[in-house]
């Protein structure tokens, strides 16, 4: 079977890596959330005090960024991928709201974001991987046979944001949710270094009344249209 390499890019909360997941588990690919990189950056800015009342100086993340060491494991008993920074498990610690409310700023930094451009494509030299992000199709893999550009309605991506919060314990208003979301949107398009934009050649997917059943089944089809054998 021929390998590809896939690249979803798309606004926070539009299920990228929920899609991603599926599509890895379904090929047999590896998954790799270059977001959850970005996030770990940030947790470790906020656990080191880097990071006061949402403000930083820019050389004090860039200090840490040798003391970083991330890789991902495959979780045979939830059937995902994990994310490990340093060695521990933080895959549910990045998901914090205070992390979110950071991460864009973090992500936008030129030396931040070329050590983990540098890892990602490292990671899918050798194709037969699914990643998702900001910025993948457009400068990480602008190559890559598949691209995909996510985005569905505001509301319900600030509905499906708060009900994983509510899901883990968190308790945020849904307003909160929802300017969180508008807030890291402006700042994901309008960021110096590599915005999210649509790749030219990237397929857009609009998943807002889509299930994600639906969505895969969708994608499953658009691999099997390109002739790249597939199953």
């Amino acid at each position: 079977m021929t390998k590809i390499t896939i690249a979803i890019d798309g606004y926070s909360a539009c299920g990228k890596s929920t899609l991603a997941k599926a599509l890895a588990s379904k090929l047999g690919y590896a998954y790799v959330d270059s977001g959850a990189m970005y996030r770990c950056v940030t947790l470790y800015a906020l656990r080191k005090g880097v990071i006061k009342d949402h403000s930083f100086q820019e050389n004090e993340i860039l200090k840490l960024l040798d003391e970083i060491h991330l890789s991902f494991k495959f979780n045979t008993s939830t059937k995902s991928s994990e994310t490990f920074l340093n060695g521990e498990n933080v895959e549910k610690d990045i998901r914090q709201m205070v992390v979110s409310e950071n991460v864009s700023k973090v992500s936008a930094i030129h030396d931040v974001r070329v050590k983990m451009i540098a890892i990602q494509r490292d990671l899918g030299k050798n194709r037969g991987i699914v990643m998702d992000g900001r910025d993948i199709g457009t400068n990480v893999f602008p190559d890559a046979e598949l691209k995909l550009f996510m985005t569905a309605d505001t509301d319900i991506r600030t509905q499906r944001r708060f009900d994983e919060f509510s899901s883990k314990g968190q308790h945020i208003s849904f307003n909160d949710v929802k300017l969180n979301l508008i807030q890291r949107d402006h700042e994901d398009t309008h960021r110096k270094e590599n915005p999210l934009t649509q790749a030219k050649d990237a397929i857009v997917l609009d998943n807002t009344d889509l299930t994600r059943e639906q969505q895969l089944e969708y994608v499953i089809k658009l691999i099997s249209d390109l002739t790249l054998n597939v199953e």
